[in-house]
């Protein structure tokens, strides 16, 4: 053999060899990006499983999952607000039974079995609705068919004022609702947190920035407004109220889930 035939041969064997070693480096390649997208795939789910509780689901809110003393029940609405974890003072014992006297002697209007407003239901819940009265007792509300309750309040106590719109679903559905005035000072709104305490199912408690009274209260249709605070009469009116009207509503205090 040649020479020449000998060079030939060998750049023959060279390009084989350098073309395995090519082909063989992809392979490499390939199989490291497989690995990496799988361990990047692997800590995504993970992140999500965390979030979502573990399950890889959306984890719904449970009552656990806020203070004991805000008796939030996610179950029949939406919580929207941040919970009052608050223990409320124990009211002293009803001294006046009968509402109308109860609101007189409180210095409180009462706006019994007004019109309806409305009922239909929108999507956007920051929409900014109008209402004939405020606080509102009746009109058309925020609904969302994905969410517990159908976009209403849940039950419970909160530290803040939630979406009125939903707080008026809330109402559609025999729900009664304490607002106070958040300038109120601490030792009323205990007070009044100490009202809800005593019977918290179908109630709703939270501050209210936009009314013009120091407290009120409502139901589907019904309002009580007072101008002022006046201690253990304004707490037998909000009791006397409460049980008036709770579960006085186009759609009764269900025993279920809202819908």
């Amino acid at each position: 053999m040649s020479s020449r035939e000998e060079r030939e041969r060998r750049r023959a064997e060279r390009l084989e060899a350098e073309k395995r070693e090519a082909s063989a480096e992809r392979r490499r390649l390939l199989l490291g990006y497989v690995v990496a997208g799988g361990l990047s795939l692997a800590v995504v789910v993970g992140i999500f499983i965390v979030i979502s509780g573990g399950d890889g689901g959306s984890a719904a809110p449970e009552s656990s999952d806020f203070p004991a003393e805000a008796h939030i029940e996610p179950d029949f609405g939406v919580p929207d607000a941040e919970a009052d974890g608050r223990e409320g003072t124990p009211p002293p014992p009803l001294a006046q039974g009968d509402l109308e006297t109860a609101a007189e002697e409180a210095g409180c209007d009462l706006e019994l079995d007004r019109e309806e407003e409305g009922n239909n239901h929108f999507s956007n819940v920051n929409k900014d609705q109008a209402y004939d009265t405020n606080p509102p007792t009746s009109g058309d509300h925020y609904a969302n068919n994905n969410e517990a309750g159908s976009g209403a309040l849940a039950d419970g106590a909160y530290s803040e004022m939630p979406p009125i719109t939903r707080a008026v679903h809330s109402l559609e559905h025999g729900r009664v609702e304490i607002h106070y005035s958040p300038d109120l000072p601490e030792e009323d709104q205990l007070a009044l947190k100490g009202v809800f305490d005593e019977a918290p199912g179908g109630l709703i408690l939270f501050p209210n920035t936009e009314m013009p009274y120091e407290v009120a209260v409502t139901a589907w249709t019904q309002l009580m407004g007072c101008d002022r605070y006046a201690g253990a009469a304004t707490l037998d009116a909000v009791r006397d109220f409460r049980d008036t009207n709770l579960g006085r509503a186009p759609e009764n205090l269900p025993t279920q889930p809202l819908g």
